[in-house]
This record gives C-alpha cells, structure tokens and sequence, in this order.
C-alpha cells in the first residue's frame, strides 16, 4: 500500500520534473558546457577552449558597457518601483471607499502582454509621429520634438520610467496584502499614545512587512537584470549601446555573431553575479527573520 502511494505521487510529480528539465536543467548545464568550447551556430563541430571564451569576453570594453548599464537598468527601476509600489500601496491601505475599484485600475499595467506596453510606448514617444513630442511642442515647452527613443540619455530614462510604470503594480499588491496582515490594535494603540505616522511607519508598519519586502526584492531584482524583451522592443540596445544590458550582449552574442561558446560565457558570468547578489540579499533577510523572532 505505501508502495503504491508513492508511485502515485511521483506519477503526478513526473510532468513538472519534465518540464523543469526540459526548460531549465537541460539548458543551464548545456551554457555551462558550452561556455568552455569554441560552438559556433554555423559550425557543425567545435572544441574544447577552455577559459578563452571568458578571458575574451572579460577584455572585451562592450561586456563591461552592457554589465554597468544592467546595474544602473536595475538598481534605478527597483528604486522606482519599490518606492512607487510602496506608497500606492500604503494609500489604498487608508482607502475605505472604492478600495477595489483603485486596485484594479492601478494594476492595469500589469496586465497588460510586455508587446503591447512597447509597442504603446514606441509610438507615444516617437519623435516624428509620437504624441508625446508633439504635444510637448504644441504646448511651446521646446521648440523641437525632443528625441526620446534616440537620445542616448533620454533613451535611458525613458526605459527606466516605463519599467517603472509597469512593475509598480505588482509590488504595491504585494505590499498590501502584507499590510493586511499588520494587527489593527497596534495602529489604535500607536494613535492612543500620539505617535506621528513616521513613527508608525518606523514601528510598527515596517517591522511586519520588511521580510516580504525583502524577497519582494530579491525577485525583482533578478527579474530585472534579466530583463529582455521591453528593453530590445523598444530601443534594441540602442542608441549606440547606451540601453544595451548583458541579456541582449549576450543575445547578440549568440545569435548576431553565431558565438555560442562566448554568449554562453557572457550567461554564466550573469548567473554568478545574479547568485552572489541574492545570497547578499538572503543573508539580511535571513537576519531580519531572526531579529522577528526575538
């Protein structure tokens, strides 16, 4: 009987074992291997290089382009979308009325597929027929329409503003579930006592929500250094690589020059980045679960 019982749940479990070995396993272990050879997309045959695909890639000045961008792409985005989640968030925690209705309009972003948002937003900031430059030009604030999508420096902001846009939601739902679970009575007590709303934030707020804020991070953060497709939709890496990340270095790598083995390499650097990274973030939050406990 307790044979059979196990047969049956790994039978259930088999697909999703498949499935993550198919997507993920396969694919992670392939790069690795293959991120030592010198494979080539047009090439049917390669060899064994050793460290000359990393040694390549890390002397290379557009690696290092594309890695301070993707710090600058993430730590800018999760900022915005920290702080912007975060005070939507704690405003629809002090809405009585119509608290549903706010949630499901501020959450349309979300919704919505990422080829949309680009193509949306390639069209509003275009600077021949974009609206917004126009507008901006109706409106006598600049003479000419400003080039958004091919100004080095604007293309930067304009991409970490929709990012912005788009990922704020997802961190204000998260929040405020968080906050529905902060007991009342310490808000009436903290008002009994006279405690300004910094003190109640410091106190009482953050305290119980600074764990799922934590991981709230952690994921973000990964999920945003790997980001591909809005970036490449919109800009493509450009203008002059001043938008270009280690996700699309990585694809044009591969893809662009048929340097497998190297984009391969350009991967599993991010990967190890991307891990001692969330090893960092777990240690604190590992911290702050201890400090809860006391």
């Amino acid at each position: 009987m307790g044979k059979d019982r196990n047969l049956t749940r790994w039978i259930f479990v088999l697909p999703a074992l498949i499935i993550v070995g198919l997507l993920f396993v396969y694919p992670f272990f392939s790069s690795i291997f293959y991120s030592f050879t010198n494979k080539n997309l047009i090439m049917p045959s390669y060899k064994f290089v050793g460290l000359d695909n990393y040694k390549a890639v890390l002397s290379d000045p557009n690696f290092f382009n594309a890695f301070f961008n993707s710090i600058k792409w993430t730590v800018l985005s999760l900022t915005g979308q920290v702080v912007v989640g975060f005070v939507l968030a704690l405003a629809l925690h002090r809405v009585r009325r119509f608290k549903k209705v706010y949630r499901t309009l501020l959450i349309v972003p979300w919704a919505f597929p990422t080829i949309v948002i680009a193509f949306s937003w390639q069209w509003i900031l275009n600077g021949v027929y974009g609206y917004l430059p126009n507008l901006i030009v109706k409106l006598g604030l600049m003479d000419m329409a400003p080039a958004f999508l091919t100004d080095r420096t604007w293309a930067f902001i304009c991409l970490v503003f929709i990012n912005i846009w788009f990922g704020a939601p997802m961190i204000m739902v998260n929040i405020l579930s968080a906050l529905q679970t902060v007991p009342q009575e310490q808000f009436e007590a903290a008002e009994i006592d006279g405690a300004s709303a910094w003190q109640v934030f410091r106190y009482i707020t953050f305290p119980h929500i600074k764990v799922v804020v934590g991981l709230l991070v952690v994921l973000r953060t990964v999920w945003i250094f790997n980001n591909f497709d809005i970036i490449y939709l919109i800009t493509g890496g450009g203008p002059s690589n001043a938008t270009m990340t280690l996700p699309i270095f990585a694809y044009n790598m591969g893809w662009g020059t048929k340097l497998l083995g190297r984009a391969s390499a350009v991967t599993v650097l991010l990967f190890i980045f991307l891990l001692t990274v969330c090893f960092l973030y777990f240690a604190v939050i590992s911290k702050w679960e201890k400090e809860g406990r006391k």
